[in-house]
């Protein structure tokens, strides 16, 4: 008897250590609209939701609000800002009446910060907009909408995917998550970065680059030989072991595979990163340690890209308020772990933990070998070493990012499907529910050995769009047959590279704002979202001071 008590408590423990388990003590919720996610886009579509006179709850798998927004994505990628409207730039708004407070500067004073920004300025007096913020300025901001919207917020509830969906009659009854609870309405939004509820209702989408063939695109599927941004090698650079000898196998993260012909398709994504925020202010900074797991030579390749002279390691150290930094991606070696967040999209949610916690490794590793390996030029570590981990940030997270930047997992395939077409202006866009205007914009895919023996980044794409472009209704609703009270603002049905334009920040939440108007209308009037009445949602969406169209 002892032995089987001893059997089932050890059962329980392990049992109360899984990361995500599932709780039989079931509550029931039930409101009008049911918003899954904690992206911006979900806190906005909630926000409107609300506003419009709906019910709504949001059941977000994360345990903070506004996902890359709040996540350490700070130098917004704006494109044309004229076009950005709604609650999108209520939020830039709300931004700016931040700093416009001298208790917001903490340690640098406004007027030390000066006003740069991206293709803008940062702060925008006229427009009383501010376009670049730090992480936690934006995420009290999110709070401050659930609070003063009273919105319900259930954080850290994971659908459960595989039965967690009940459906009828082609539509959406109630949502299940791995803690038991389950949530009723009458429409659902999918604000999520991965698109899980959509996939979990058995939406058709699809990961990975399409064919050019496949919509008659320029620049969708394999790219080799296209250089449009700096973060390629732009020396020769050996991939072997010991260079010169294939024999000795490649140097880590290099991949062996096959190069598939230009414009071909694949089931592999754009890499994935963190966007880090750093500082250089010695009373607020956390110097880089060495990460559990760490092996330099897994960083052996960018030794050889210095030894080649190249020294743009702080060209994307972009500036943003309280002397810190959002950090991204540059170079032909840098925080992008290309090539590792292939299965991704579909991963279960333990897979997904660990290949989060494979590219925290890696990124902490990049940091810590830079900072203390001594084959690094000593002007850069010298450089390097007066930067560190932002004290005042992502406190909850030992000052590291909260959120992944997943730049692209699923993708509806809908009626409708925006591709670089659209983008490009060559092809007119249906029922225009906003606007979006940055370039065709997809980070490196593969790091591959080309022909002639050399290491080489694949699938780094910059098009610039001719001016901006709408984003037709038909790309966040799924076609009728598979579900017809379901809204998708993130993982919208677009190409690859056309959702290398869409995925903006200010885009997920004009698209957020939209998606919860369309539900409201589909509510009011007793019809599916492909049925709603597109004259009735655009008068709705102008009055919400949504831009449609672009004149210049």
């Amino acid at each position: 008897m002892k032995k089987i008590i001893q059997k089932a408590l050890l059962i329980g423990i392990l049992i109360s250590q899984l990361s995500f388990k599932v709780n039989t003590d079931k509550k029931e919720y039930k409101a009008d609209i049911i918003v899954y996610g904690g992206s911006s886009a979900a806190v906005i579509a909630a926000v409107q939701a609300k506003k419009l006179g709906k019910t709504v709850i949001i059941v977000s798998p994360t345990k903070h609000l506004g996902g890359l927004s709040s996540g350490g994505l700070g130098f917004t990628d704006i494109g044309n800002k004229s076009v950005i409207g709604g609650m999108a730039r209520d939020f830039y708004h709300r931004i700016f009446l931040h700093y416009q407070n001298d208790s917001s500067w903490i340690w640098q004073k406004k007027e030390q910060y000066g006003n740069k920004g991206q293709g803008a300025p940062a702060i925008d007096g006229n427009a009383r907009t501010m376009w670049i913020f730090e992480p936690h300025a934006a995420e009290a901001i999110f709070k401050d909408y659930v609070k003063e919207n009273d919105i319900a917020v259930f954080n850290e509830e994971w659908i459960e995917r595989e039965n967690g969906i009940k459906m009828k009659a082609g539509k959406i009854v109630s949502i299940r998550t791995l803690s038991g609870k389950i949530f009723n309405g009458k429409m659902f939004i999918d604000a999520t970065y991965e698109g899980d509820l959509m996939a979990a209702a058995k939406v058709n989408y699809h990961v990975g680059r399409e064919s050019n063939s496949m919509y008659q695109e320029q620049w969708n599927g394999v790219q080799t030989g296209v250089f449009q941004h700096a973060h390629y090698f732009k020396s020769t650079i050996d991939p072997f072991k010991i260079p010169g000898k294939a024999s000795s196998g490649l140097l880590p993260l290099i991949s062996s595979d096959k190069v598939e012909t230009n414009g071909s398709g694949d089931k592999k994504v754009q890499a994935y990163c963190f966007r880090m925020c750093l500082t250089t202010n010695p009373n607020n900074s956390i110097a880089f340690s060495k990460p559990a797991g760490y092996d330099p030579s897994r960083y052996e390749l960018l030794i050889r890209v210095f030894n080649s002279g190249w020294r743009e390691l702080f060209n994307k150290f972009d500036p943003i308020p309280n002397q810190k930094t959002d950090v991204n991606n540059h170079g032909p070696f840098s925080t992008d772990y290309i090539g590792m967040s292939y299965d991704y999209p579909d991963a279960s949610y333990e897979r997904r933990k660990e290949i989060i916690q494979e590219h925290e490794t890696y990124q902490k590793g990049l940091l810590y070998f830079i900072a203390t390996d001594p084959r690094i030029p000593a002007d850069v570590q010298k450089e390097f070493n007066t930067w560190g981990l932002a004290k005042d940030e992502f406190a909850d997270n030992g000052n590291w990012p909260n959120q992944i930047y997943v730049r692209e997992a699923r993708r509806m395939i809908s009626d409708f499907v925006m591709t670089e077409n659209e983008i490009m202006s060559r092809k007119t866009v249906p029922a225009s529910i906003g606007m979006g205007s940055y370039s065709l914009d997809s980070h490196n895919i593969q790091r591959i050995v080309m022909p002639d023996g050399s290491v080489q980044n694949e699938g780094d794409i910059g098009v610039g769009a001719p001016k901006p472009y709408e984003i037709g209704y038909g790309a966040i609703i799924p076609k009728e047959s598979q579900c017809k009270n379901l809204l998708v603002p993130i993982c919208v049905s677009s190409s690859h590279i056309a959702f290398g334009s869409i995925r903006m920040e200010p885009v997920f939440m004009i698209l957020g704002e939209s998606a919860a108007t369309a539900a409201s209308i589909a509510i009011d009037d007793q019809v599916s979202v492909q049925k709603v009445n597109y004259a009735k949602l655009k008068k709705k969406l102008l009055n919400q001071n949504q831009v449609l169209s672009y004149k210049k």
